[in-house]
């Protein structure tokens, strides 16, 4: 078990990062996750923290960034948000850990049968969340397939995936066109910003 410190942060490439969560989500998959002593490291992280990625996914129970890539306490900042989609306050949040707080590498993580993207698919309509799905209709039109409206809900599963993948494409676009300090940084070669599809029925990840 390795506590991120600010020496093993420093010396990870963006490259590296992604065999970190790589290797993770491997030891998951075979049920090897390795054994922590979360107390220990609570401890060891309680003056600072030093996390290698951040990973921007949905706030879908069967979704943990940390148990699905296998990470332990200081190793991640997990952004949650349903869909998976970003706003001035995600944006500002992935600023932060990645200029201020050093980590290498932005993961934007989708995943299959995700309900929000579900509910983009109908066009669902319900308080505060129509403006959330709003912001993944987006996605629902950029896939052309099927053309017929009645096999274009979230009954077809196969449409849903393919409209969950591509809003994970479109959020990364969004990353870069709306905050100039991310795009520099992968621009400088300091991150890069990365997309990925999480397999709720048997726990792959899916790089992109």
């Amino acid at each position: 078990m390795i506590t991120q410190t600010k020496e093993t942060q420093a010396a990870l490439t963006p490259d590296a990062a992604i065999s970190l969560l790589k290797e993770g989500n491997d030891r998951f998959v075979s049920s090897k996750m390795i054994e922590r002593d979360f107390i220990k490291q609570v401890e060891q992280t309680a003056t600072g923290q030093y996390p290698f990625a951040t990973i921007l996914s949905c706030i879908d129970s069967r979704v943990s960034a940390e148990l699905v890539f296998d990470q332990g306490v200081g190793d991640v900042f997990s952004v949650r948000v349903a869909g998976n989609i970003v706003n001035e306050d995600l944006l500002g949040s992935m600023e932060f850990a990645c200029k201020l707080a050093g980590t290498k590498l932005i993961v934007v993580l989708g995943h299959t049968s995700c309900g929000a993207v579900k509910g983009a698919c109908d066009d669902a309509k319900m308080g505060n969340l129509t403006l959330l799905l709003s912001r993944i209709r987006a996605a629902v039109d950029a896939v052309p397939e099927p053309s017929d409206p009645a096999t274009r809900t979230s009954k077809n599963s196969e449409f849903v995936d393919a409209v969950a993948e591509k809003n994970v494409t479109l959020t990364i676009e969004n990353i870069k066109q709306r905050s100039t300090v991310l795009r520099d940084m992968e621009e400088y070669g300091e991150i890069k910003i990365v997309g990925a599809m999480y397999n709720i029925a048997d726990g792959k990840i899916h790089w992109m």
